[in-house]
């Protein structure tokens, strides 16, 4: 391997950790907003008339765009700078937050959200290349470990802020909290965060590559949420993008799947094909000859399907079903952010004496113990007492796994290719996220309206009132319940539409709880690594270090 010559690193140690105060609030500014919208959603229904696909895509925009774009930008920050990266991502998620706030319809919101993304993808994996660059040995475990906590806490708190600021201001409010604390992120990143860099690349970007790995996610999420709307293989309803609507009888949602395959199949086949010939390509496939980091990857996706899918669900469920109001909802919700800080505590402080994989299976078990509960209690009469309890254990799990499963994947890692690692192990989190969001999501609408129609045909209604009921009550996500509870004649379908989602929302959990079962089986492949086997060490022999430019 030809070695690169670099400057030592001088970053003075108190400035070290002042910076990672900047960079875990930058990862807070952008990890808040994609939960904090979730209670929100309601308010945001009544006020724009959003329909519940447009629920799902206000969700889904930005983690869509977020997943897309991290492995483009996890290289354009080892090649342009890390620091440079991180600033222009907040300053154009605080711009776009302004939008946002400021939307007059679902469509708008939408736009805003997709800005939002492209912004957080920036942000993200150039935290955690600083960090991966800037920290060594033990210090390096401790400031994933805040990196990890400041992500499984801000989760949690994410529904608390929203539901204060929807209930006291407006729903709008969610999204200007962001300007300031944008502000505060840029200037303390360009008092307290050195700029570093790759210095000794001269590749091409690979823009091919970074093509095909946006379409691929972003058709797969497309399917995924539209399916249930355009139909999953013959058209439902049609497809129409401004004047043009879709000619075929076929549904545009298993060509949405076929390019997704199509698209990561030429991905990683170009990519093999570039490597080889010594090109740049957007993922350096080397990397998963480390096992840590290729096992890692799958496991972190499959965990985060199950993680974040179950936060779009309980909000509307405690809303529309229960009818708690927004701060209640995120009041209710802080037993998890309690459990979650808790964890990640712990995670920090006993990082160096466990090791950390059994940390993150510990982590993963109490997460499957605290929803698979959840799922168990959930009903159109269920007390809130009954949810504390599981919401906090569900939190301690995420706040266990969360702060170490990022060290478990870039442990072995060398630092030259953190930037490209970093983005890598994003980018696997982030897909399964918006995979999470997207397929709990579909689960609960749809069970929502196979069970909300068997019972109002049970009750005799007519096939023409019963359409129609069930259209206002799925397309609203729950809202139009109110409406149904107010005339006598309806009370009995607000009934039936109260348990119709209480069951969506118990199968989310269901799911969820299966899903990370599948990613605690995942981790089974993570241990102790012989580095006499361990190929990937060969990539790292002299570890060199970055260049870091001084102001």
């Amino acid at each position: 391997m030809r070695k690169e010559w670099c400057l030592p690193m001088q970053t003075d140690s108190k400035r070290r950790w002042v910076g990672l105060v900047f960079i875990s609030l930058a990862v807070s500014l952008i990890i808040v907003d994609s939960t904090i919208v979730n209670v929100a959603i309601p308010s945001i229904v009544d006020d724009l008339g959003a329909t519940s696909t447009q629920v799902q895509w206000i969700q889904e925009s930005y983690t869509l765009v977020f997943a897309a774009l991290l492995l483009v930008f996890g290289v354009l920050a080892d090649r342009f700078g890390r620091r440079r990266l991180l600033i222009l991502g907040v300053s154009i998620f605080a711009l776009a937050s302004i939008l946002a706030a400021t939307s007059q319809s679902g469509n708008l919101l939408i736009s805003s959200r997709i800005l939002q993304g492209i912004g957080g993808a920036m942000v993200l994996p150039a935290t955690l290349s600083i960090i991966n660059a800037t920290f060594r040995g033990k210090e390096r475990a401790l400031a994933f470990a805040v990196w990890g906590s400041t992500i499984g806490g801000m989760s949690a708190v994410g529904p608390l802020l929203g539901g204060w600021l929807t209930t006291a201001y407006s729903w709008r409010w969610a999204f200007g909290i962001n300007i300031p604390l944008g502000v505060i992120v840029v200037v303390g990143t360009l008092f307290a965060v050195e700029e570093s860099r790759d210095t000794g690349s001269t590749k091409r970007i690979d823009a091919i590559g970074a093509m095909l790995s946006v379409l691929a996610s972003a058709s797969l999420v497309f399917g995924l949420i539209e399916g249930r709307n355009y139909g999953w293989w013959l058209v439902h309803n049609p497809f129409i993008v401004g004047a043009w609507s879709w000619p075929l009888s076929l549904s545009p949602v298993p060509l949405a799947f076929a390019v997704s395959v199509l698209s990561l199949v030429l991905f990683i086949t170009l990519g093999r094909s570039r490597s080889r010939r010594g090109a740049s390509t957007m993922l350096d496939f080397s990397l998963f000859s480390i096992p840590s980091f290729r096992n890692g990857n799958i496991a972190a996706m499959i965990v985060s399907l199950g993680e974040f899918g179950i936060i779009l669900s309980l909000p509307i469920w405690l809303q529309n079903v229960l009818g708690f109001s927004a701060l209640q909802t995120g009041l209710l919700l802080l037993p998890l952010a309690a459990g979650s800080f808790a964890a990640s505590g712990f995670a920090g402080a006993f990082g160096n004496k466990v090791e950390a994989v059994v940390i993150v299976r510990a982590g993963i078990a109490l997460e499957i113990v605290g929803v698979a509960f959840l799922g168990l209690v959930i009903s159109s009469t269920t007390p809130w007492g009954a949810l504390v309890p599981f919401l906090f254990i569900y939190g301690l799990g995420v706040g266990l796994a969360t702060a170490q499963l990022t060290g478990v994947v870039l442990k072995d890692v060398p630092q030259l290719k953190s930037g490209q690692a970093s983005g890598t192990q994003s980018t696997a989190r982030q897909v399964g996220s918006a995979l999470g969001i997207a397929i709990l999501g579909t689960v609960l609408f749809t069970t929502a309206t196979v069970q909300l129609g068997n019972s109002l045909e049970e009750q005799n209604v007519p096939a023409a009132a019963r359409a129609k009921i069930v259209s206002a009550v799925v397309e609203s996500s729950g809202a139009a319940i109110k409406g149904l509870d107010k005339e006598p004649s309806t009370q009995a379908a607000a009934n039936a539409a109260r348990m119709a989602f209480s069951d969506g929302t118990k199968f989310s959990a269901y799911f969820a709880a299966g899903f990370l079962t599948l990613g605690l089986l995942a981790t089974l492949s993570l241990g102790r690594v012989d580095p006499r086997t361990d190929p990937g060490r060969g990539l790292d022999q002299e570890p060199a270090e970055e260049q870091v430019i001084s102001d």
